[in-house]
């Protein structure tokens, strides 16, 4: 027997005049700007990673060739 795994957003929203809170599954629509918008942030956070790890490879490639710390910061 095999089950599959089923996503449901949810989407609740609290009227704050009335106070009336109504609860909602996501459209289709919303579920697909849901999904981009996590692919995206992955994406973002992926590229500020390796922005990080090249900046952190190239100061200890400088001060390997003897630059002082003054110097490299003045790069």
């Amino acid at each position: 027997m095999t089950t599959t795994k089923t996503e449901v957003f949810i989407f609740g929203e609290c009227d704050a005049i009335t106070g009336i809170t109504t609860i909602r599954e996501f459209t289709a629509d919303e579920i697909t700007q849901r999904k981009a918008s996590q692919v995206e942030a992955v994406a973002r956070e992926t590229e500020a990673t390796a922005k990080a790890d090249a900046r952190t490879s190239a100061l200890a490639k400088l001060s390997a060739l003897g630059l002082t710390q003054a110097e490299i910061e003045a790069l």
